[in-house]
């Protein structure tokens, strides 16, 4: 690293041992993991949202905030005497170097698939303490995220539909158990085996199902803000509309719309 990159950490990690110090801001002084584990997640999503907007400007900005988070923790850590910045930076730089022994030592691979394989056996290797391989997989992240993690690395040991078809056959089928549940807590079941089977479905067209439903989030709530715009002009409000009168406004807006997501 340059030494001005250098400088512009030790002045960030400065700032933050000052702001938690004995005559720093009372909010910062206050805080724990606990108190500031959701401003984590909610970084991240904004960091991705940035991502998804193509907007270069906003993403400087929001890695700027995970930033902060990563820093924070360090520092609420490092006053508790427990590790600190330095030794964060240190544990993720030794473990990109071990897992990248086709870059940072002799090992030859042949291609990607050879990179992950390489990645797995490796990091398998780092944690004898896990007997099944599906341990390690965050309990806070989305289901979605889950499920979709879940899925691959069940894939991974071949447990795998032998086709497309009988992959949809699978959708399908779970729908069906859907429609014939009894009661709330066996639909509950059901609907949730359709939501795995989607997550499937889109992990064997190499789709992020998670990145799919914020798109279509993004294109409801587009298309719906553009329907209330549009019956502004009418003398009826939105929930004195019939079905009939919804579906042309959704037609109209989706037609106005078009390309804005």
């Amino acid at each position: 690293m340059s030494e001005i990159e250098t400088k512009e950490i030790q002045k960030l990690l400065q700032t933050m041992k000052t702001l938690r110090g004995e005559n720093g801001c009372e909010w910062d002084r206050k805080q724990t993991h606990l108190t500031i584990r959701q401003n984590m997640l909610e970084e991240a999503y904004e960091a991705v949202d940035a991502i998804n907007s193509n907007d270069i400007k906003h993403l400087k900005e929001e890695l700027g905030d995970v930033l902060l988070q990563v820093v924070l923790h360090s520092q609420i850590a490092d006053d508790n005497g427990c590790f600190n910045f330095e030794d964060v930076a240190r544990g993720i730089n030794e473990k990109l170097i071990h897992r990248h022994p086709h870059v940072f030592s002799n090992v030859k691979v042949k291609n990607v698939d050879e990179i992950l394989q390489n990645w797995d056996a490796l990091k398998k290797e780092e944690k004898p303490h896990r007997k099944s391989v599906l341990d390690g997989i965050s309990k806070a992240q989305s289901p979605l995220m889950t499920a979709e993690k879940l899925s691959k690395k069940a894939v991974k040991q071949g447990f795998e539909w032998p086709d497309e078809k009988s992959l949809i056959e699978c959708v399908k089928s779970e729908f069906r158990e859907f429609i014939h549940a009894k009661t709330n807590e066996d639909k509950e079941m059901e609907f949730g085996d359709i939501l795995f089977a989607l997550v499937n479905l889109a992990r064997w067209h190499k789709l992020d199902a998670e990145q799919c439903l914020i798109k279509s989030n993004k294109k409801f709530e587009t298309r719906f803000r553009k329907m209330e715009e549009i019956a502004q002009d009418t003398e009826k409000s939105l929930n004195e509309l019939s079905f009939e009168e919804w579906d042309n406004l959704w037609k109209q807006a989706k037609k106005e719309t078009e390309g804005e997501y």
